[in-house]
């Protein structure tokens, strides 16, 4: 059995006294103390391994993977999982302005990331410390599963766009990915084409547009790009000879893309 001692890797009051410093203020209590969350990443991952932490609350493992990584050279990646539990109306936290214990972890990792970086110096510049923050929603698309009783004239025209009315491009855009086995940490771009909205992500691996009117030419411009993937959304074509051709644009120009439309 292996015992680990407090001079190892710290106790909860240097873990409180590390995040209050960062911080500026006492956000959150009975965080995890840094250097024991970085001697387990030490022992049990590589230099590209994916942590997964279901409870993260202030993000202390975020915070040690970006450090290690500093140390070693190492391309970690985290992904943190938590319910927005709301703070308490009278504590530190609500008083420096969160409103639940997500928005803690993400400005931990903001400021955490900026002093890694500044510690680590000219070697520390090239440090990924970015990430992105999903929240779980229903599914963007409409119920469109009727039975013949339920079924009015009235819900035939509303059923002609099939996403729901509040969700936007990224929203699509970040249920598809996973659905094509693509990370949700893909370098996203987004570009005009023919003055739509295009999203680039990894490059010309996916590309995909979600916004309405797009016509021939802009389905054509893609094609030429011969990405591994495009998805658009049904209720993007400009009228009915597009979808008539997408199929025939695509053969002609890029016959291996993967075509989805929503």
């Amino acid at each position: 059995m292996t015992v680990w001692t407090f001079d190892e890797v710290g106790h909860g009051q240097e873990a409180t006294r590390e995040l209050r410093d960062l911080m500026e203020g006492a956000v959150f209590t009975s965080p995890k103390p840094l250097r024991y969350i970085t001697r387990f990443l030490h022992i049990g991952t590589s230099k590209d391994s994916t942590v997964l932490d279901f409870f993260s609350g202030s993000a202390t493992t975020a915070h040690a993977v970006m450090k290690l990584n500093a140390e070693d050279g190492g391309h970690r990646k985290f992904i943190l999982v938590q319910l927005p539990e709301v703070t308490e109306e009278k504590s530190e936290a609500r008083k420096a302005g969160y409103e639940n214990i997500c928005q803690i972890g993400e400005e931990r990792i903001r400021r955490a990331g900026k002093k890694i970086k500044e510690e680590a110096g000219l070697q520390g510049q090239d440090l990924d410390t970015g990430f992105r923050v999903l929240k779980l929603d229903s599914s963007n698309m409409e119920d469109v599963f009727y039975t013949p009783e339920d079924f009015s004239e009235v819900d035939l025209f509303n059923s002609v766009d099939n996403v729901k009315s509040d969700r936007t491009p990224l929203d699509l855009l970040f249920q598809v990915m996973p659905e094509l086995d693509i990370e949700l940490s893909a370098k996203i771009e987004e570009k005009d084409v023919n003055g739509k909205q295009v999203f680039f992500v990894d490059g010309t691996y996916l590309i995909a547009t979600f916004d309405m009117d797009v016509n021939e030419s802009t389905v054509t411009e893609i094609a030429k790009m011969k990405p591994q993937y495009f998805v658009m959304r049904d209720a993007s074509a400009a009228n009915d000879n597009v979808l008539d051709n997408f199929e025939q644009i695509f053969k002609y120009y890029s016959p291996d893309t993967i075509r989805k439309i929503l």
